[in-house]
């Protein structure tokens, strides 16, 4: 038996903001060490499929830097390992505009590879799953289509692809994002195909563009084919907002978290920076926190998620925050519930996120809403700047762009040029 892979991480995750601004949402970093789409590829390997392509779009370049041969996962193989799909131009080719229609452009590459089954994943999901059990469960089921899905709040029902099923667990309606969900089981993104079904669906309903799985394939084939729900019990996060990212981060470092990264049985792979081991200063203090490789603590850290090469000078205290690889925060600066992206020095005697106000981002009021300030890639924060709740700071802002002292809540600060 035959698995091929398919990992779509084109997406670009607006609702992550300026996080992915700089790269694909699968290439934003997590859990202090990795990148989202490692969790998929460590799935994968961890399941015993070695053949993955990865169909990328939106700013590539970090995300293929990150996965270059795929060395770090055992990818890197003569016969089969992984294959970055781009989009392309030539004979009916072009951007990929929708999930459907991604996989439809590289039709000739799953011909070549003749697998048995096709297993179609998002690369932008935290998650631990053998989908050998699932391939199994498919087989045995004699489906054409298997969907991953997993019951979640009936009141956050309504992002979800929504399933209903007979007592069989066969699919008997779908609908993708409900303003009224029916149900509250939900597609996890996940699809086993049996290869020539696929191939047949996808020439059938993709030959115009803008195809998705969820609006164009999957409810067509419910009415025609054998489709059936893999009910999964385990632990999946989709932490395609702020609030969900900062919260799937922060829940790694409770003392038995529902995501386990100590597994022997199942290790997470990723492309580690070379750094030395993680120092502690004579005043540095950390509590229930997660510590990267080459980061220096001389200040107080709690209930934080801290990255490679992260340094923290005298008198810093960080709280209920993550901060991204490289960052520099001096002395007397003092951090409460942000997320901090990579390259960001904050000057000395800064405070962030501790003003009581907390009105919702003024330009993003659906996704900053919650209290959490997000500072982005390359910034610089001047000395004795304070910041409100629920802001923004976009991509490389320097010190001149900063204009007053105190920021209010639900503040944008931008480039001036």
């Amino acid at each position: 038996m035959s698995i091929l892979a398919l990992v779509l991480a084109g997406g670009r995750g607006s609702r992550l903001d300026i996080l992915s601004a700089d790269r694909a949402k699968p290439g934003v970093p997590f859990a202090g060490k990795y990148r989202i789409i490692d969790f998929t590829l460590s799935n994968c390997v961890n399941s015993g499929i070695y053949d993955v392509g990865i169909l990328t779009q939106y700013l590539p370049r970090s995300l293929h830097r990150h996965i270059g041969i795929g060395k770090p996962w055992d990818l890197d193989r003569q016969f089969g390992g992984v294959t970055l799909l781009h989009p392309y131009i030539g004979k009916e080719g072009g951007w990929y505009q929708g999930t459907a229609h991604a996989v439809y452009q590289n039709l000739l590459y799953i011909k070549n590879k003749k697998p048995d089954y096709v297993v179609i994943l998002s690369g932008d999901h935290i998650y631990k799953m053998d989908y050998s059990k699932m391939v199994d469960y498919h087989k045995s089921k004699n489906a054409d289509l298997t969907i991953a899905a997993k019951p979640v709040p009936i009141e956050e029902a309504h992002q979800f692809g929504i399933l209903n099923t007979n007592e069989d667990m066969r699919i008997v309606d779908f609908k993708e994002k409900p303003e009224n969900p029916p149900s509250n089981l939900a597609s996890m993104g996940i699809y086993v195909f049996s290869t020539d079904v696929l191939i047949n669906k996808l020439e059938e309903f993709c030959s115009q563009k803008n195809s998705d799985f969820g609006h164009h394939i999957i409810p067509q084939m419910i009415r025609k084919t054998r489709v059936f729900a893999y009910k999964y019990k385990g632990y999946w996060k989709d932490v395609g907002t702020i609030k969900s990212f900062w919260e799937a981060n922060l829940s790694l470092i409770n003392p038995l978290p529902e995501m386990d990264l100590y597994d022997d049985n199942w290790k997470w792979h990723t492309r580690s920076e070379s750094k030395p081991p993680a120092k502690f200063g004579r005043e540095g203090e950390v509590n229930q926190s997660l510590i990267s490789n080459g980061a220096i603590i001389n200040g107080k850290i709690k209930n934080s998620v801290v990255f490679p090469g992260v340094f923290i000078e005298e008198g810093v205290e960080v709280k209920d925050s993550i901060i991204f690889n490289n960052t520099i925060i001096k002395q007397g600066a003092k951090i409460c519930k942000s997320i901090i992206d990579k390259n960001v020095v904050i000057g000395n005697n800064t405070q962030i996120g501790f003003y009581k106000n907390t009105t919702a981002n003024f330009e993003r009021p659906k996704i900053l809403n919650s209290g959490l300030n997000v500072i982005g890639k390359g910034v610089r924060i001047p000395e004795n700047i304070e910041i409100g709740q629920n802001c923004r700071v976009l991509p490389r802002v320097k010190e001149d762009d900063f204009n007053k002292r105190k920021i209010t809540s639900g503040s944008t600060i931008r480039p001036r040029n």
